[in-house]
């Protein structure tokens, strides 16, 4: 029996993983979903002051509270940058980390500094004319891929505004990630044009990272949850 914690992205929350994580419990995994402070169910949790920070100890909560070792995590776009800091923090829990089309930070680093030019404005603009300055407006789904109507009604459905300090907060770390040595990256290869597209490019010529391409938009774990899955387990 293999453990996962998998942690969504901006916007989203521990819902979206509903269909992967079915999959992975129905061969006996351990899964944990949680969901990240302001966002999905905790939506009423939001405030200026949510950042990066506050994600990362959400996720070492869920390792401390459930005492969780060996775990195979995986972060979805933003998540990337979250699981990078909780692996900095704690790497003796894990196992491997898996970054699904996501950003892979280095100390220093928010994500406004690895978006492509241009986008950061946009999501400031967002918060300006409609997010009291410091909330950002979700993306719709089919901008991230989802093309069935109804996976697309689900996801804007239950994706809310996300504080802007969250990709402001530049990424903390002591130990740059610690002893976590097994490294995954798995590309949504039809969400071009990305910045995660370099980020896969680069990795995928470097011995110490597996890398992987599902043929699907971003939302991954929505639009191809069994193949995606199916990933997931090989790190068990």
């Amino acid at each position: 029996m293999a453990t996962f914690v998998l942690v969504h992205g901006a916007w989203h929350g521990g819902w979206c993983w509903r269909r992967v994580a079915e999959r992975l419990r129905a061969g006996g995994h351990r899964v944990y979903a949680p969901t990240l402070t302001g966002l999905g169910e905790r939506a009423h949790l939001t405030s200026p002051q949510v950042g990066l920070s506050t994600h990362v100890q959400d996720v070492l909560g869920v390792l401390h509270a459930e005492d969780l070792h060996d775990v195979v995590l995986c972060g979805h776009s933003y998540g990337g940058m979250v699981i990078t800091g909780v692996a900095d923090a704690a790497s003796a829990r894990l196992k491997s980390l898996v970054y699904l089309d996501a950003f892979v930070p280095t100390a220093g680093q928010a994500v406004f500094d690895l978006l492509a030019p241009g986008r950061a404005e946009d999501f400031r603009r967002s918060a300006r004319e409609s997010g009291d300055g410091w909330r950002m407006a979700p993306v719709p789904a089919d901008r991230f891929g989802v093309t069935d109507a109804a996976d697309a009604a689900w996801v804007d459905g239950l994706c809310v505004p996300m504080a802007m300090r969250a990709f402001e907060e530049p990424l903390r770390l002591c130990a740059d990630g610690g002893g976590v040595t097994r490294r995954v990256y798995i590309l949504a290869g039809d969400y071009n044009p990305s910045s995660f597209q370099d980020i896969h490019a680069r990795l995928a010529a470097d011995p110490d990272w597996t890398c992987h391409v599902l043929p699907t938009g971003h939302d991954a774990m929505v639009t191809m949850p069994e193949e995606l899955a199916r990933l997931l387990l090989e790190e068990a």
